[in-house]
């Protein structure tokens, strides 16, 4: 019997997507930077970017000393010059987007009653207008070859809400309607467009969460587990690859069950 160490190897030897230039957005660290390392290992020429040059430039090094090929530049997607620039520098170079993954976000958790009028743009911008900014960016160019792969993380709480959450419920909630939308627009293209909600995935942002926040939601998965990044960026890859290539307009809860 083959060690689940052996299984992952052989997943990652399998290059289904060589030729296909990839674009991952907040991809320095947690399911950005999971999702680039899986689509690289598969072949993948993966840009990634991120608001900030340093953590591009480490997560580059990062990536590449695996023997992935990575580029990569600093952008805030929220901001339609600075994601403008980023695509035109990767088409200069690539001439061709096959696979857009919007994943930059960020939270502003406060009660509705306390939340700042800053604080609902800033989070709304970065999680929702964002993958509008990227997405408008490709589908010119990606109507043109009549392929191309879409794929927004949303979220659980996208789903059921969550207290505390207004504006990141609604950008993430944004996103899966977003995602249908585009979905009608563009199937008679090639183009697929779907969503990934993850549930509670082991990351900087859960593991601000206290000790006894923790355990409260652990009690209500019923797998009895927090997701890692691996199995966001599983999901991804999937519905990235040609193997979904009838699969549209459709979000992908990856959380143990936790809304059914």
């Amino acid at each position: 019997m083959k060690t689940a160490v052996e299984i992952e190897t052989e997943e990652q030897a399998v290059k289904d997507l060589e030729g296909q230039v990839a674009l991952v957005t907040g991809a320095s660290r947690g399911i950005g930077f999971a999702v680039a390392e899986r689509l690289a290992a598969a072949g993948a020429r993966v840009w990634i970017c991120s608001r900030s040059t340093e953590t591009v430039e480490r997560a580059k090094r990062e990536l590449s000393s695996k023997g992935l090929s990575v580029e990569g530049d600093a952008a805030d997607v929220s901001n339609a010059g600075q994601t403008r620039a980023l695509m035109d520098k990767v088409l200069d170079k690539e001439k061709n987007i096959h696979i857009v993954v919007n994943n930059a976000g960020i939270t502003r958790d406060q009660l509705l009653m306390k939340m700042s009028e800053e604080d609902w743009d800033t989070v709304l911008d970065a999680n929702l207008k964002g993958a509008f900014l990227c997405t408008k960016a490709v589908v010119r160019g990606m109507i043109k070859q009549r392929y191309g792969r879409i794929v927004n993380i949303s979220s659980v709480i996208g789903v059921t809400g969550g207290a505390g959450q207004a504006n990141y419920a609604a950008s993430k909630a944004g996103l899966i309607g977003f995602t249908k939308s585009v979905a009608k627009e563009l199937g008679s293209r090639g183009i697929t467009v779907n969503a990934v909600a993850p549930g509670f995935i082991t990351t900087d942002m859960t593991s601000a969460m206290s000790e006894e926040q923790q355990e409260a939601v652990l009690k209500q998965i019923p797998m009895g587990r927090y997701g890692e990044v691996r199995d966001i960026a599983e999901c991804v890859h999937f519905l990235v690859s040609k193997a979904a290539g009838y699969i549209t307009g459709q979000v992908v809860q990856v959380d143990g069950g936790l809304a059914m």
